[in-house]
């Protein structure tokens, strides 16, 4: 399974970025392999419609679950069509988020946990 935690940097020692569209990076990681990969986020300075854009790539990747902060209602509409679960209010780096969450310390949301974003 394909996991993405918004990101501040590009290690596993980042912080979790509590913005999900204007993340600064992207951090994929794979349970079946126990690898992470990171990617910048070239949505992140966008206009307008980031959320959705920013989804639609989670989609095309076949991320299964978002960990992060806040994610607004369009951004939530994209995931949740695609059939990616989000976990909002994610917290400390990356290595501590994926750990909290394969703990069963987050909860899923069942909706947007923030408001409508633009730039």
């Amino acid at each position: 399974m394909i996991i993405c935690i918004t990101a501040q940097g590009k290690e596993k020692s980042s912080r979790v970025d509590p913005r999900f569209g204007r993340c600064a990076y992207f951090c994929f990681y794979n349970t079946d392999t126990d690898e992470y990969s990171f990617e910048k986020n070239a949505f992140a300075g966008g206009v307008g419609g980031v959320g959705v854009q920013t989804g639609e790539m989670m989609a095309r990747k076949e991320v299964k679950v978002v960990l992060t902060g806040q994610v607004g209602p369009n951004a939530y509409r994209t995931l949740e069509a695609g059939g990616i679960e989000v976990y909002p209010n994610a917290d400390g780096t990356i290595e501590e988020a994926v750990g909290a969450f394969l703990g069963g310390q987050y909860s899923k949301t069942s909706g947007p946990t923030g408001p409508a974003r633009h730039a």
